[in-house]
């Protein structure tokens, strides 16, 4: 059985860090894909950064570039999402998700985690 859980959320101060880390088991995890997604209030789940398999490779959303730095360590199973400079426009349940593709619609996602909430206070 596959299972994503994640980790690290909390509340912070707009201009503050957190790191989400995400950690899986029940598949090979290097043979995947990892992405992170977020989910505010009232909004759809959208793409926020992913990582192709071996970490070679990123891609993130516009508004979290130079902010976010997505990374994995495949001997661990974990994906992790550090998130400098935050926003209270970035409060938002956070989701780690599998993808045996490279894709940022969340649609092509097979596995997700159950959520992380992070709260960015101004």
């Amino acid at each position: 059985q596959v299972q994503l859980v994640e980790s690290g959320g909390g509340l912070v101060q707009a201009g503050g860090s957190l790191r989400l880390s995400c950690v899986a088991s029940g598949l090979t995890f290097s043979s995947w894909t990892m992405g992170w997604f977020r989910q505010a209030p009232g909004k759809e789940r959208e793409f926020v950064a992913r990582i192709t398999r071996s970490g070679g490779s990123t891609s993130y959303k516009d508004s979290v570039k130079g902010r976010f730095t997505i990374s994995r360590d495949n001997a661990k199973n974990t994906v992790y999402l550090q998130m400098n400079s935050l926003k209270p426009e970035d409060t938002a349940d956070y989701y780690c998700a599998a993808d045996l593709g490279y894709h940022s619609d969340p649609n092509r996602y097979d596995y997700w985690g159950q959520g992380t909430q992070v709260t960015v206070s101004s």
